[in-house]
């Protein structure tokens, strides 16, 4: 009886070493691991999400961001899409991929033409970045930098005080960036208070500084309408791998 004890108890540990020895070898290491945080509030109209949609899409295989990937130590970052708007309203559209090559970014940029708009309703810009904290402490992946990549076109109007959500994501060390995209309607089927939610006092990107945006290198970059969407986000991610500011677009963080 002793015998098999033994034996049972020498297989359960060699067990939970293979096991541990697995866990660690799928723990990948990145460069940096960035959760993309779309804005899908009601003030982005479905032709405007489309070109969102597609400019994430352009920005992530453009070969100047593959390059700019391989640059780095690892080789590699990670990447996961969500999208926001209330406070009830968040998705993971595509989960953490590791993206290594141009492959693994063709099939991270398919995922996000071919799903479907998850939701439409208020702006709550704080829960957008919460959701955004929780999938980057369960994504099981090791990176030098972490970063939420906050993309809207309106201030928070729903939810907690962005402050609050932006300060607690800096103290674990989570940097947020930000994209202002510049909204000229002025009401119509939304209401008479839209362009003062597309236009906050002393403009969108003064905003997000203030509000959004924090940890080292924090940044914000304006978008002037969503037709130039593509070429700001790729700026932007080019800046993030590399762990680099866009000078000529930078509003720093205070």
């Amino acid at each position: 009886m002793r015998h098999w004890r033994s034996l049972a108890l020498e297989a359960a540990v060699t067990y939970a070493a293979i096991a541990m020895i697995s866990a660690m070898a799928c723990a990948q290491t990145v460069d940096v691991a960035i959760a993309l945080a779309a804005d899908v509030s009601r003030s982005i109209e479905e032709q405007e999400f489309r070109l969102q949609r597609q400019g994430y899409a352009a920005a992530v295989t453009d070969p100047r961001f593959m390059k700019g990937i391989q640059a780095g130590t690892h080789g590699a970052i990670a990447l996961c899409f969500i999208e926001w708007a209330g406070p009830d309203q968040l998705a993971v559209v595509a989960k953490w991929m590791v993206i290594r090559d141009g492959e693994g970014a063709a099939e991270f940029a398919e995922i996000l033409l071919s799903a479907p708009r998850s939701s439409a309703g208020r702006t709550a810009i704080g829960a957008g970045i919460d959701f955004a904290v929780a999938q980057l402490e369960v994504s099981g992946i090791v990176a030098e930098r972490r970063i939420i990549d906050v993309s809207g076109d309106g201030s928070n109007n729903s939810g907690r005080e962005v402050t609050a959500a932006r300060d607690e994501a800096v103290a674990k060390g989570i940097t947020v960036n930000g994209l202002a995209i510049i909204n000229e309607k002025t009401g119509g089927e939304f209401g008479t208070n839209l362009y003062t939610h597309t236009h906050p006092p002393g403009g969108l990107p003064n905003y997000y500084r203030d509000n959004v945006i924090g940890g080292p290198g924090a940044f914000v970059l304006q978008v002037v309408n969503f037709d130039t969407f593509a070429d700001a986000m790729t700026n932007k991610l080019l800046a993030e791998v590399s762990d680099s500011s866009p000078h000529s677009l930078h509003v720093p963080a205070p």
